[in-house]
């Protein structure tokens, strides 16, 4: 009977060695020394002089200034944007909704944001929304189906730039995006097909270790031209900065009824967000008579 007891204990001990070590083999595989160091909270790093909300080329300012090289159509579509916003209206962006922003638009990076590095994901996190985002770095090829997202699929390969040994570039594509997606809050608009391919670059500044470079292009079919900025990024000094929590949805005074943008008032009743706004639909409500 000992034996037994004996024997019975030994076989589950067996697999769980075997499967801690076979933990620790894969953790011997990703060496954190050949990685650069993206460490620590990285917020948006405005240009001098450029003043007015974030804009996707961060050396121009938002809106027409841009010079966005949109088709005739989507140029069209972005002037009518900008002359319902002038109303009062929000546009054809829907991040006041808090629906995500999706991809470009999230790489502003309107809160904080933390890059986590692995052997086989990077991880890119911002504040803003929640957004998490899964670059994979494990060779992968593009899947036959995937589930398109604000987000997309992204694939990244590392790079030794310099040729010392270790990597400093991490070249990402994303595709298999949905909309609807804006560059900027302006409202410069992508192709409704959501057919989008975007390239980043991202690489620490080499005369400031706290810079982080971000070199994306984009290609859609509302632009004539593939389109190319580069952002940046400054890192806090402190080793132990403050994680704030942000939640979009609280407190959020802007409401979407139909195809009509609403706002709540501090009393919690339903008012228009532009002068001459019509008030909803409310056929399926009681009608008071008259």
């Amino acid at each position: 009977m000992i034996g037994r007891t004996t024997t019975g204990a030994i076989a589950p001990t067996a697999a769980v060695l075997a499967a801690l070590l076979s933990m620790l083999g894969s953790a011997r595989a990703f060496d954190d020394a050949n990685y650069p160091d993206w460490k620590g909270q990285w917020t948006r790093l405005a240009v001098p002089g450029i003043a007015g909300v974030p804009s996707f080329d961060p050396t121009r300012r938002a809106g027409l200034d841009q010079q966005a090289p949109l088709t005739p159509e989507y140029q069209k579509i972005f002037e009518a944007n900008l002359a319902e916003q002038a109303t009062g209206g929000h546009g054809i962006g829907k991040s006041h909704l808090c629906v995500p922003s999706g991809m470009p638009m999230i790489m502003q990076v309107y809160e904080p944001m933390e890059v986590i590095i692995s052997g086989d994901t990077t991880h890119i996190t911002i504040q803003s929304f929640g957004i998490h985002r899964r670059i994979y770095t494990d060779g992968r090829d593009w899947p036959d189906e995937v589930e398109p997202a604000y987000l997309g699929y992204s694939i990244g390969k590392w790079i030794d730039e310099d040729g010392d040994g270790r990597f400093d570039t991490l070249a990402v594509e994303t595709r298999h995006l949905k909309g609807v997606r804006v560059f900027d809050p302006t409202g410069i608009p992508l192709h409704a097909d959501n057919q989008t391919i975007i390239k980043e670059s991202i690489y620490l500044d080499k005369a400031n270790r706290n810079i982080l470079h971000n070199d994306i292009t984009v290609i859609d079919h509302a632009l004539t031209r593939p389109w190319t900025v580069s952002k940046r990024y400054r890192r806090d000094p402190n080793p132990r900065p403050v994680w704030q929590e942000f939640v979009c949805e609280e407190n959020n005074p802007h409401i979407a009824i139909g195809n009509e943008d609403y706002m709540l008032s501090a009393d919690g009743l339903l008012m228009p967000a532009k002068k001459g706004q019509a008030p909803p639909d409310l056929r399926y409500f009681a009608q008071p008579r008259k």
